[in-house]
């Protein structure tokens, strides 16, 4: 019996690899946040079923792909071949509902595939963060000096976060997760509070600064909405990017604060200005730290670039202090979306940080980058999907 169990998973693998290499040459679908905001207010299970049933398991080739590029550059350890195996775990679990029909028991089945898929690689993030500290720990490899490793993990994070939201889209909506408020479509406010985003961030980082140092500046917030003068600045966004972004900020200004003036001394406090125009919601935060050296600059948005003290470990709701992740991932938040984060300092006196997020829901189209080696014969995202989520 050994060798008839043995034939049937060499044939099994074999049929894998055929259809991850397959799912590999298309290109993920970019969704704009309007799509997302329109199908979940009309769109039914059924049509998501049909659209995700292909396009996640496109998304995860793509992934796994990524990963592969990025270990061709690195030593091969435990912990990059094991989170290789569970992206490829999990597009086996997908794959054999490509082609079923949405009846009420595979869409049963299918949401809890995927919520299952969703908890595996909740802190894949934080386990890359843990991965590279390892290499340089005991390979003496710093990923912040290595231009190809940056872009390739630019390349991966940013297809990593579109398939979360992707997948938070379709269980908040229809599957078994509750949103964070019942005036959310998913993970996404359609009349997001952005006062409100920023004094929590404030908060939390306050909360983490006070532990730290027992003293943490005061905020001084003011905006504008030239759209709607007199009235609070609401656009559609996801409000946790928004809060990641600016926690991140809020810390290294606060850090930067109390190491120029130390305990003693009256700290300045952080000021914040967000504005509304037609077409951008932009956010200034500034502070009178340090500032940072045009030396410096050049590393800010690498990872593994630090100059905090590591942690021994990363919780779920850590900020990845000490691992050099906070800034160069809240700017590929911003830039998702076709926004931007951008760091401008005058060493010596202070630091201005400038976020830019897109305030028409129709004009922000997920930024996922392809290959030209596999996309340039692919003018299709899916096999059979063309038009998704309208």
């Amino acid at each position: 019996m050994r060798l008839p169990r043995l034939l049937l998973q060499q044939f099994r693998n074999h049929i894998f690899l055929e259809r991850l290499k397959y799912y590999e040459r298309f290109r993920p679908q970019p969704i704009s946040l309007q799509m997302y905001l329109t199908f979940g207010r009309v769109g039914t299970v059924e049509l998501s079923f049909k659209f995700l049933q292909k396009e996640l398991l496109v998304r995860l080739a793509n992934i796994t792909k990524e990963i592969d590029s990025l270990l061709q550059h690195l030593p091969e350890l435990p912990s990059t071949v094991e989170i290789h195996r569970l992206y490829c775990q999990s597009f086996e679990e997908l794959l054999p509902f490509e082609n079923s029909e949405p009846t009420n028991e595979i869409i049963t089945s299918f949401n809890e595939n995927l919520g299952k898929v969703t908890l595996r690689h909740e802190n894949f993030i934080e386990k890359m963060a843990e991965v590279f500290n390892q290499l340089k720990q005991k390979h003496g490899i710093n990923i912040a000096l290595n231009n190809r490793i940056q872009y390739l993990l630019d390349r991966l994070y940013f297809k990593v976060i579109s398939i979360r939201i992707m997948q938070h889209q379709h269980l908040t909506i229809f599957g078994a997760l509750l949103p964070e408020s019942p005036r959310h479509i998913g993970c996404i406010d359609p009349a997001c509070d952005v006062a409100a985003v920023i004094l929590d961030a404030y908060e939390s980082a306050r909360f983490v600064c006070d532990g730290i140092y027992c003293d943490t500046p005061k905020l001084q917030f003011n905006s504008y909405n030239s759209v709607t003068p007199g009235y609070p600045i609401a656009i559609a966004a996801i409000p946790s990017h928004l809060y990641q972004i600016m926690f991140e900020l809020f810390k290294n200004s606060m850090r930067a604060t109390i190491d120029r003036y130390g305990e003693f001394e009256k700290l300045p406090p952080i000021q914040v200005l967000a504005t509304l125009g037609k077409e951008d919601l932009s956010i200034r935060v500034s502070d009178n730290g340090t500032g940072i050296s045009r030396k410096m600059m050049d590393h800010l948005f690498r990872y593994s670039y630090t100059t905090a003290s590591l942690p021994e470990t990363i919780g779920h709701n850590a900020a990845l202090a000490g691992y050099g992740y906070g800034l160069p991932l809240s700017r590929l938040y911003a830039r998702y979306f076709h926004g931007d984060l951008i760091v401008i300092s005058m060493e010596g006196y202070g630091t201005d940080a400038f976020l830019y997020i897109k305030a028409i829901p129709f004009k922000t189209n997920e930024s996922i980058p392809s290959y030209s080696t596999s996309s340039r014969n692919n003018s299709s995202s899916s096999p059979t999907v063309s038009q998704p989520l309208c």
